[in-house]
Parts: C-alpha cells; structure tokens; sequence
C-alpha cells in the first residue's frame, strides 16, 4: 500500500484521511513504511507511528517499516524505530547506508512471530539471498559497537552540508524551495516554479552541467512531479562544486 503524503509548512505529513480509506480496502494486507522517509527527509514521531499502527490494526494490515536511514538524524530530531510501538512490525535494517559498506551484501530481519519468521527464512533461501561473505559480520559488529563517535560526526558534516545547501538556494535560486530535512541525506526540493518537466531538467544537468541528480518522479508519478532531489553525502568542496554547476545550467 502506497499512503499519501501531503506538504505543509516546508515539510509534509500523512493525510490520515487518505491513509485510513486506503487501509480498509480489502486488497490492502500490508503497509510499506519508509522510517526515516526517503525522499522527503522525514523522521516521523512516536505520535505518528501508534496512528499509523492503530489504523493498520483496525484494518489487519501488517506493517513492514524500511529502517535503513535510521542512524542518519539531524539535530534535533530523534528517531522512533516502529518496533517500539507495534511488535508485531517487520523491520528491515542494514548498516550499509549509514557506514557506506553496501559492497558487503548485509541485512537484518527483525520479526517477533516465529511462523512469519519461518516464512521469511524459507523465501529468503529460495530467492538465494541468505548467505553473506565471510566479512560482512565482522563490520556489522564494528559498525555498530564501534563506530559511535563516527556516526555523530558524520551526522554534523551532513547537517552542515544541508544548511550550505539550504542558503545556496535561498540566495542563488530563491524560486525554488528546498523541503525541511530531519533525517536521511537526501534533500528533497521543489523546483516546479522554473516551469520545466522534471526528467527534462535532470537531463538537462546532466548533459550539460555534469552534475547528476535524481527526479521525483521516480518516487511516484504524480507526487514526485516538481521535484528533484539531491545526495548531500559527499565533500563539502564537491558539492559546493555541484551547486555552483546547477545555478550556471538554470
């Protein structure tokens, strides 16, 4: 099931409405949750997770909750995993985003009810994804007993770099607005007011300012139209270098 979200205030929100009429169709069974919310940088609040387990309870839809930006929080914000206000959700991690070591093939399936358990191991096996190399597990425990002081720094280079971003456009491209970014590094923006297709302006930068960025609308047809969106995690000098590049092809 693929909810609505709806912008208000520079950021968006579920429309609950939308949600709740979408859980009680009957082909409704399972709910995606994105937890941080990638495109739109969302890290949604205990609040927001019970409503959203209290409407899919009501309408026995099972919740899966995609957790892999969850160590990736700015400040301010604090991240609430769905397994702590539904456990009967199915959380699926991986440090791969947040230590850069996708290379390595590592995930986890966190789930409390042994016979979904069990199914999920037998589709894991059958679709062959269930072996992992002999060095995954060992940078799994360094990724997360080890790298702490890491993680928190990497977390202020990125904030840092979204408010670089945040006032490049503010003062270079005032006409498009850049959405408010509480987790992920990914900044989600609305650049519909330059009036151009999206696909067609992110070809355009690539083409001709050679920078590569991605647009909305491969993250929904009709949600994603007037909007790009753009990885922040990079050197600060490369991205200042990226957006210097976009204002000169615009």
């Amino acid at each position: 099931m693929e909810n609505q979200l709806a912008r208000k205030n520079n950021s968006f929100e579920i429309d609950w409405n939308d949600f709740e009429i979408k859980c009680a169709d009957e082909k409704t069974t399972v709910f995606l949750l994105c937890n941080p919310h990638n495109p739109t940088g969302r890290v949604w609040t205990k609040e927001e997770l019970e409503q959203m387990r209290d409407i899919c309870h009501q309408h026995h839809v099972r919740i899966i909750s995609d957790e892999i930006h969850c160590e990736l929080i700015m400040p301010g914000y604090h991240f609430c995993p769905m397994g702590i206000v539904d456990s009967e959700a199915i959380i699926l991690n991986s440090p791969s985003k947040s230590f850069n070591i996708a290379g390595l093939q590592i995930a986890n399936i966190i789930c409390q009810d042994a016979e979904i358990r069990r199914r999920i191991d037998r589709a894991i096996n059958i679709n062959e994804v269930c072996d992992v190399n002999p060095f995954a597990p060992e940078a799994v425990k360094a990724a997360y007993n080890e790298s702490e002081e890491w993680i928190d720094e990497l977390n202020q280079y990125l904030w840092q770099n979204y408010q670089i971003l945040n006032l490049f456009f503010s003062k270079e491209l005032p006409q498009c607005k850049v959405c408010k970014l509480e987790g992920t590094y990914l900044v989600w923006i609305d650049v519909s007011a330059l009036g151009e297709p999206v696909e067609q302006l992110c070809e355009h930068l690539l083409n001709k300012g050679k920078v590569w960025v991605n647009p909305g609308t491969m993250y929904g047809t009709e949600s994603g139209k007037g909007y790009i969106r753009i990885n922040i995690a990079c050197p600060r000098n490369r991205l200042i270098e990226g957006l210097k590049r976009i204002k000169a092809t615009i």
